[in-house]
């Protein structure tokens, strides 16, 4: 049979290049705003006060970015919560073992980079187990994708409640707790919520990082637990998704494949003075 793995290849390839070419046009343009815009920011702020010089202005926009990059939101006070207490580190830990990687906030001393290397190495397999685990006791009442595609009536209806119930708990409910707590729009917290259980992490939208509202303690922490299950239905969901695109594609091929026998064998069939050549099925 001819491989499809070139075509998933293909495939593959111009989902990349079609999804670059839609972020440029959405994004670009804002973005060339937005820098215009910052840019005007900085000229009305020298010409308000004027004992400052463009590098001045320049070297504190630097020590502004060095501070966000280092975990320190520049707005507010030094009574701001810290970053690292349990609460925070706790949800911190969960970021690195489940690949999350928000790049809000990372350990700043030689020690803290080290021990969250080692932290990973160990831990990343750890969660990997865990969610397989997980997944299986999610996934307990539940068909094999096989049996689906064969008997499709009682698990289709299996299949369509568990999606169902999971997009509720963790995709629809999650959003309205964000937004209330956050301040962010709907459409805010559902992109927070697929960025993070997808484990994308842009960290363009963090929970419990604005120094303006008061947190309850565990709040990151239940934000933590949440991910956890969120992670391992999304990525049940995914699997199901790759394992019916590899079926639907592998089927393609082969009714190619087999079409391309049929015709090689009716050919032979009306030139019988050729030897005849046996194609598997």
């Amino acid at each position: 049979q001819i491989s499809w793995t070139p075509l998933l290849l293909l495939g593959y390839l111009f989902y990349l290049l079609l999804g670059a070419m839609v972020f440029q046009l959405l994004e670009k343009q804002a973005e060339t705003h937005f820098r215009d815009q910052f840019q005007l920011e900085k000229l009305k702020f020298l010409q308000n006060y004027t004992c400052l010089d463009r590098q001045a202005l320049e070297q504190f926009v630097q020590v502004l970015m060095e501070a966000w990059e280092k975990g320190v939101n520049p707005e507010g006070n030094s009574t701001n919560p810290s970053n690292w207490d349990f609460s925070n580190s706790f949800f911190f830990a969960g970021t690195v073992v489940t690949t999350i990687g928000y790049g809000n906030l990372s350990p700043s001393t030689v020690a803290g980079q080290i021990f969250c290397v080692f932290y990973a190495l160990f831990g990343v397999p750890l969660n990997l187990a865990f969610l397989n685990q997980l997944g299986k006791a999610l996934n307990a009442h539940l068909l094999t994708l096989e049996r689906w595609v064969q008997k499709p009536g009682r698990a289709q209806v299996q299949l369509a409640i568990f999606l169902t119930t999971g997009t509720l708990l963790f995709l629809v409910f999650p959003p309205l707790v964000f937004s209330y707590v956050e301040g962010w729009s709907y459409g805010e917290g559902f992109y927070f919520t697929f960025i993070t259980l997808s484990t994308i992490g842009f960290g363009d939208y963090v929970v419990g990082t604005n120094p303006n509202k008061h947190y309850i303690p565990v709040y990151r922490s239940l934000t933590a637990i949440w991910i956890v299950f969120g992670l391992a239905w999304l990525a049940l969901v995914f699997n199901v998704g790759a394992d019916l695109m590899e079926r639907y594609l592998q089927l393609k091929w082969h009714k190619s494949d087999l079409s391309l026998a049929e015709g090689d064998t009716t050919k032979l069939e009306d030139e019988p003075e050729q030897p005849r050549i046996h194609i598997p099925s």
